[in-house]
């Protein structure tokens, strides 16, 4: 996607070591050299290299400063580049629109995979052409598209997709099966515990199937 926006791709490389807190630190700093902890890549944690372009979208990994929505999850456009800050504006929720800049920061990473915990120091963003659903809760977007090479896996997760868009104008979907051929429903999961207990109240379960007449039209389906 990077290399459809125009413009120098500017690379930025973390330093990292391992953190003195690990148990015989010293020992593992030789069996471990800073070659191969370069190559260490963690989820939810920034990579040691990391190339952006202007306009490139990013996500923030951490919370920097919640109060003026650098918040971890926050989605930003880059606009400015440089060798110790990003700047650029955020793109959605009560911020948007908000210039920030983005400082390099130390990150502790203690993986139970390896002997040591790691200290890297990087910019805590990561290229967001698309995310998660869960990483989505909480944000309002004008445009929202909807990628489900498999259904959901838990209740209430569908409903946070689709709650996401403003309006349905602004809502696709791109459903496939496993040889990624297009199909015109998914299945939602519901948990029919969460509605029992509630007292047997009058409520309206969602479907355990969505299936898609035509196009988008949010008239064909509920959740």
């Amino acid at each position: 996607m990077m290399n459809r926006v125009r413009g120098r791709v500017h690379s930025y490389f973390s330093a990292e070591k391992i953190h003195s807190d690990s148990k015989d630190s010293a020992r593992l700093e030789v069996e471990y050299p800073t070659e191969f902890l370069n190559t260490l890549a963690f989820s939810g944690f920034p990579d040691h290299e990391i190339e952006l372009k202007v306009f490139s979208p990013v996500m923030l990994l951490r919370n920097l400063n919640p109060e003026i929505g650098l918040g971890n999850g926050t989605r930003i456009m880059v606009t400015y580049l440089i060798t110790y800050v990003i700047k650029g504006l955020i793109m959605g929720g009560a911020y948007a629109g908000k210039v920030v800049a983005i400082p390099r920061i130390v990150v502790n990473i203690d993986n139970q995979k390896w002997p040591f915990m790691l200290k890297r120091r990087q910019f805590p963003v990561r290229l967001c052409y698309a995310m998660t659903i869960n990483k989505s809760q909480g944000q309002t977007l004008t445009r929202v598209g909807v990628f489900l090479p498999k259904p959901v896996f838990s209740h209430g997760q569908l409903y946070v997709a689709i709650s996401r868009v403003r309006s349905a104008e602004g809502l696709k979907f791109l459903i496939q099966n496993e040889d990624h051929i297009p199909l015109g429903y998914t299945r939602n999961i519901v948990y029919s515990e969460t509605f029992d207990s509630l007292g047997g109240a009058s409520l309206c379960i969602p479907p355990t199937a969505i299936r898609f007449a035509s196009g988008n039209d949010l008239s064909t389906f509920s959740v």
